[in-house]
């Protein structure tokens, strides 16, 4: 029989190309590892030794099949979008002079990414490597990332708290900048509950437990939703004065409430992982030191890369809020619709190609032997490797080219205008939008395509990025800082370095993959060794 690790179905040996041979066991338990109803001996497809991987279950929406896990991953990512649409126009009607307050909230988000997307990001090859590592030890290093996390973002919260004031300073126009504070330092704790949000999110993904990250977006979001329509509304009950900073304290509310109902369902999905283990299986579930390290090998890369984006991105932000309330609003609107509900599809094919990608790497590198440090890859090999990034990208440009002509033609300026309750701010936005959307289709295609290095090779991921916010990002930031930028021609500069960004990241990407897939093939890629963590 033959079981495809993407989707279901069968076939014959002409099949082979994305598909095993497997021989089934139908005496293992439908409850263990990963949804995984058979254990399977695999051929592989350029020589005759075999290796032991899990095979999923045939049903396609199951959580460990790739249409399954991003049917997951969409439900997830579009609950926080809607409520972030929806939190703008509440505020919009309270105080549409406010309506860039909120966008603090997005560069603390943003601030705290630096160390969100260090070692959860790692997950996708460490935790991910299901063919390698036993799950008892997958989860021991989940529990380590989650409290390290955790620890990380309390402290990140304080840091962003003691300095609310310089914080708004700088993210803030002067128009609303008093008025502003008390949100900053209500929201700074954000980063707490971020953290461990994501930390959560990211190791269940790569236990092929999509469900988790999906209860802590619903969790937040419905209590979001039901709060502010009571609390903040045009229909809310009662008629008690609130103010921007009243929406902050329920956000934050919610988001511990989310983060809270995640750990619990986390800590109940690994113990049955646990329980329905494979017998005489080696490994502690407990956090440890030794775990943290086998993270920080490869996380550190993700770290530093995130580390000089969003360092970088925060000094143009501050560049845009000096430009006065109505263009720094306009900036958070386009935002708001760019990174919120239209961004929805790119990053749930994102978290599901990285999944996927880290479980086939795993597969392969198993095959090879863990212990072989330049082994040569196959045509076969590579493609099966890189097959769940290629399917998202073909997925994202069937949505992101249609989407980028209605939003550019008809979209944008009612929207934005809905959001901001301002005519000024949403032809600020429709301009905006009319100028760099189309490079957000190179976005959607480039950002597949490096889940296959993040998920393989977090070093080559880190050169990629480096090469494009430090070639082409940091030069035209420091022009941008140089030339004094006015109201008029602000946005001339500002799409240079934005849309010119994701234009020039596709190009590298494309062939910093290339000479990744080359290096692999011809023997020349030495790996990092694989650290198991057994006791």
């Amino acid at each position: 029989m033959v079981e495809s690790w993407i989707g279901g179905g069968g076939g014959g040996s002409s099949t082979y190309r994305h598909r095993y041979r497997a021989l089934l066991d139908s005496e293992m338990n439908d409850s263990v590892e990963n949804d995984m109803v058979k254990t399977a001996v695999t051929t592989s497809p350029v020589g005759d030794e075999g290796y032991e991987v899990p095979i999923p279950s045939s049903k396609w929406w199951t959580r460990s099949r790739y249409p399954g896990a991003l049917l997951f991953n969409v439900s997830t990512f579009i609950l926080p979008a809607f409520y972030s649409t929806l939190s703008k126009l509440w505020i919009a009607q309270i105080d549409s002079k406010m309506v860039v307050t909120t966008d603090t909230w997005t560069y603390i988000s943003t601030v705290t990414e630096v160390i969100n997307e260090g070692l959860p990001r790692a997950s996708f090859v460490i935790i991910g490597d299901r063919t390698s590592r036993t799950i008892t030890s997958r989860i021991g290093i989940s529990n380590t990332l989650i409290i390290f996390q955790a620890v990380l973002g309390l402290l990140m919260s304080v840091i962003i708290a003691s300095a609310a004031q310089r914080f708004t300073d700088t993210f803030v126009p002067v128009e609303v900048r008093k008025e502003s504070v008390t949100y900053v330092r209500i929201s700074a704790f954000g980063s707490l509950f971020g953290a461990v949000d994501f930390a959560v999110s990211c190791a269940t993904r790569a236990l092929d437990r999509p469900d988790v990250p999906l209860l802590i977006s619903t969790v937040k979001t419905a209590l979001n939703i039901i709060l502010d329509l009571l609390i903040l509304s045009n229909v809310r009950v009662g008629h008690a004065d609130v103010d921007v900073n009243t929406q902050a304290v329920i956000r934050l509310s919610c988001d511990a409430a989310g983060a809270l109902a995640g750990v619990c369902y986390f800590l109940y999905e690994t113990r049955k992982l646990w329980i329905h283990r494979p017998d005489g299986e080696v490994g502690s579930r407990k956090p440890s030191v030794l775990a943290l390290v086998t993270l920080a090998r490869q996380g550190w890369y993700t770290f530093v890369e995130s580390c000089v984006r969003n360092v970088l991105y925060l000094w143009l932000i501050s560049g845009i809020v000096a430009m006065g309330s109505d263009y720094a609003t306009a900036w958070g609107v386009f935002n708001t619709i760019r990174w919120g509900l239209v961004m929805v599809p790119v990053q749930a094919l994102e978290a599901t190609s990285s999944t996927f990608v880290g479980h086939a790497w795993g597969a392969w590198r198993h095959k090879v032997g863990i212990e072989t440090r330049k082994p040569k890859a196959s045509r076969g090999d590579i493609r099966m490797i890189m097959e769940p990034a290629l399917i998202s990208v073909c997925i994202a440009l069937l949505i992101e080219v249609p989407l980028c002509f209605t939003m550019s033609l008809w979209g944008t300026q009612p929207f934005a205008r809905w959001l901001s309750g301002s005519d000024t701010v949403a032809g600020i936005t429709e301009y905006m939008w009319r100028t760099i959307d189309w490079c957000y289709i190179f976005y959607a295609v480039s950002t597949q395509l490096a889940s296959i290095l993040l998920a393989t090779r977090p070093r080559w991921y880190l050169g990629q990025s480096l090469i494009s916010n430090l070639f082409w990002v940091l030069p035209w930031a420091i022009v941008v800082e140089v030339i004094k930028l006015n109201k008029d021609t602000a946005w001339k500069w500002h799409a240079i370095v934005f849309g010119g960004s994701l234009v020039v990241s596709f190009a590298i990407i494309l062939v910093v993959l290339g000479a990744w897939a080359w290096r692999l093939m011809t023997g020349r890629s030495r790996l990092s060794p694989v650290y198991l963590v057994e006791r």
